[in-house]
């Protein structure tokens, strides 16, 4: 069976390389550096606003999907964000992978660009410090650490970098085992209810570890949401963040389709 995560670990390494060519790492972080002394985007707690929540929805900017091809090619990120943003979203997640998921790391700066100032939590696989400094020098106020496909020491040391820049960290988990990669350098964990192997996905995979997860984090529960009434369950058990992407980015109008659903949950 093709292993979707494997492969997609692979490219990126590659990806990561032809990056540091077009710009050198000390170029990025002399950048950061400047960034960081003048303020930008350091006040938008991921973890905060998830916490002050009713609804908790980390609505994502997703066009495309491995598994699926195109969802939705011609949604703009000068545009849906900003759309999710005064539909009530409480954070926002922007893919900037280009060749899996259709995403761009201008993605991000262009919802900065637009007036965005809601938490962004920058998606992508996260295999080198160069791309944490990426995810502060485009504007992203949060990184994805995902356990899968990365080694203890690596997911350790990325977070620690990722403090070091004022981001915030959410570790994603799918296995009891991988729940080891907590520590003290993680904000936020995450439950992915979709195998990154074979991209087959399973919300009971958030109920089945709800148990194991530590009480002290918050709890976020990934993919394959598409009923209000699956984010009540998960609520009573625990969670207070809801990624959920799909549900909102097939639709003609991925804002509006997002301001239904809290809707249905507040109501």
């Amino acid at each position: 069976m093709r292993d979707i995560l494997e492969e997609i670990v692979a490219y990126k390494r590659k990806q990561v390389q032809l990056q540091k060519k077009r710009t050198a790492p000390a170029d990025l972080y002399d950048k950061v550096e400047r960034l960081m002394t003048e303020g930008l985007y350091t006040d938008y707690s991921m973890r905060s606003a998830l916490s002050k929540s009713p609804s908790g929805i980390i609505a994502e900017f997703k066009r495309k999907s491995p598994s699926k091809g195109w969802i939705n090619a011609n949604a703009q990120s000068t545009v849906v964000p900003v759309g999710y943003e005064k539909a009530g979203a409480a954070a926002i997640s922007i893919l900037t992978d280009s060749w899996y998921f259709g995403g761009h790391p201008n993605f991000v700066r262009n919802a900065r660009r637009m007036g965005v100032t809601c938490p962004i939590l920058r998606k992508d696989f996260i295999i080198d410090e160069y791309q944490v400094y990426q995810a502060r020098e485009m504007g992203a106020n949060a990184i994805l650490l995902i356990a899968a496909c990365l080694t203890k020491d690596e997911c350790r040391h990325f977070a620690n970098v990722a403090h070091q820049l004022q981001l915030e960290t959410l570790l994603e988990v799918h296995s009891e085992a991988e729940l080891e990669y907590v520590g003290s350098n993680i904000d936020m964990v995450g439950v992915n209810n979709r195998n990154l192997g074979t991209f087959h996905t399973d919300v009971n995979n958030s109920f089945r570890l709800a148990q194991l997860l530590p009480k002290n984090y918050l709890l976020v529960s990934e993919s394959g949401i598409s009923n209000p009434n699956t984010v009540r369950q998960l609520r009573q058990i625990g969670f207070r963040g809801f990624l959920i992407g799909e549900t909102f980015m097939k639709t003609a109008d991925p804002a509006q389709a997002l301001s239904q659903f809290i809707s249905s949950i507040t109501a």
